[in-house]
């Protein structure tokens, strides 16, 4: 595997998986565009399926599904990146009806984009196949087993701090402190008890009411991408206190979203350089690019948010 390879599968484990509606179809997506290669990952929690393209690969398919277009695959593939990236970042509901999923015999998942280019039909498919389980593990098994160490490990400080504001409020008691307040009182913490309640009474009650829609909150994509980032877990020493493991998951508050914007270059830069090149393309020879950008010169561009005791 060369370099540049390792440094995209790197960078593609670092990306949170995303909820995103496709087709009606709801999945969890990773995707990560290079500067003329991109990875995709989907998972509907069945199955996952991969798809990864090299600039060569992804011009002799563009030229497959675009006989009628003649630009350079960098213009292609600034268009794709435009059109595409709203989608797997689950924000381009009007753009969902151009993007169609199909399954096929194989296991495969073929996901076909239509658009406009240049005032031209421009059409895509992703054709991802079944993931290795080696690529499961790595994105998905691996992060959430972690994932589900690492709150543990948070409920358990939960628990013992709680246990000591219990102490602590019982001592106030004992040196005459009273509640201002009398619906502010409360019970006692039990570990065993909260444990025992929430396993028979309100875990049932929480699996009963989820939707059969993926999720992955905002919350979760922050935590996964504090596991998988680089020199977190398996280069922390063991007797590191817990306090720790919970302080570093927790510390960054910015959006997951920011991570990835400072790898990707803005929606209107790839815009203006998939036009600039289509056009470059059709100014050189007017006469040639008659027949050479369009197959059929007839088709005209479109313009487009005081103490509790006394």
């Amino acid at each position: 595997m060369s370099s540049s390879s390792n440094s995209s599968t790197h960078v593609l484990l670092q990306q949170p998986w995303l909820p995103v509606t496709i087709d009606g179809i709801s999945l969890l997506a990773k995707i990560n565009f290079g500067s003329t290669e991109y990875q995709v990952l989907l998972t509907d929690l069945q199955s996952v399926w991969q798809e990864e393209m090299d600039i060569a690969a992804i011009q002799t398919r563009a030229a497959e599904l675009n006989k009628r277009l003649r630009a350079p695959v960098e213009a292609f593939f600034s268009h794709l990146c435009k059109v595409v990236r709203p989608i797997f970042a689950g924000v381009g509901s009007e753009s969902e009806s151009a993007m169609k999923v199909e399954h096929q015999d194989s296991g495969d998942v073929v996901m076909k984009l239509k658009s406009k280019l240049a005032g031209l039909p421009f059409h895509w498919e992703f054709q991802c196949a079944p993931a290795p389980i080696t690529v499961v593990c790595l994105h998905l098994v691996n992060p959430l087993l972690a994932m589900c160490g690492l709150l543990q490990e948070q409920v358990d400080q939960l628990s013992d701090l709680l246990t000591k504001k219990d102490a602590e409020i019982l001592d106030y008691k004992e040196n005459g402190a009273t509640l201002s307040r009398e619906r502010l009182q409360t019970s006692v913490f039990e570990k065993k008890s909260y444990r025992d309640n929430f396993m028979t009474k309100v875990l049932p009650l929480v699996c009963s009411q989820q939707s059969s829609s993926v999720d992955f909150s905002r919350d979760l994509q922050r935590l996964y991408t504090a596991v998988v980032a680089p020199g977190n877990g398996r280069k922390r020493k063991l007797s590191e206190p817990k306090e720790v493991l919970v302080q570093e998951v927790s510390r960054s508050d910015e959006p997951v979203a920011d991570v990835r914007r400072e790898q990707e270059p803005s929606g209107d830069d790839l815009d203006q350089t998939s036009e600039t090149q289509v056009r470059m393309e059709t100014s050189v020879d007017p006469p040639a690019t008659q027949q050479v950008t369009v197959a059929r010169v007839s088709s005209k561009p479109k313009k487009k948010k005081g103490g509790l005791f006394k």
